[in-house]
């Protein structure tokens, strides 16, 4: 039995993810494994502060993109999820190129899940880690 509840293909996340946010920032989902969730961010005018360093709330929107995505996965039927709480430690500074982060569960509950998100420069640096909790919702 795989880790996700529902079958979906990368295409699928891409093409849902444009016309919202997700797609203005240019988040990717790259990689949907048996048990993780990969997206990259680019690093430029849209996810960077005024001093040229990804901009720390760029990461929390990666983050939260992965996580949710990943928890709605893990729904089925009519259940989604919504996020109830994020944090990030951000360890390191990105200035080009793009960042991937990198998704897992720590708790996938009937009502509440928790996902730890890493998310990496492309030289493979940790930059931020992330954990967010979503509540599992009845449509």
């Amino acid at each position: 039995m795989s880790f996700w509840k529902r079958s979906t293909t990368l295409e699928a996340m891409n093409q849902r993810s444009q016309g919202c946010m997700v797609g203005h920032v240019g988040i990717e989902f790259t990689k949907l494994g048996e048990d993780f969730l990969e997206a990259t961010m680019p690093v430029d005018v849209r996810t960077t502060q005024p001093f040229g360093l990804l901009h720390g709330g760029a990461s929390v929107v990666l983050a939260e993109t992965i996580g949710s995505m990943a928890g709605y996965l893990c729904c089925e039927g009519k259940q989604t999820v919504v996020g109830v709480e994020i944090n990030a430690s951000h360890m390191q500074s990105a200035r080009e190129g793009y960042v991937r982060g990198v998704c897992r569960a720590l708790r996938t509950g009937r009502r509440s899940q928790v996902w730890q998100i890493e998310i990496f420069d492309q030289k493979g640096n940790l930059c931020c880690v992330s954990r967010l909790t979503t509540m599992v919702i009845e449509h």
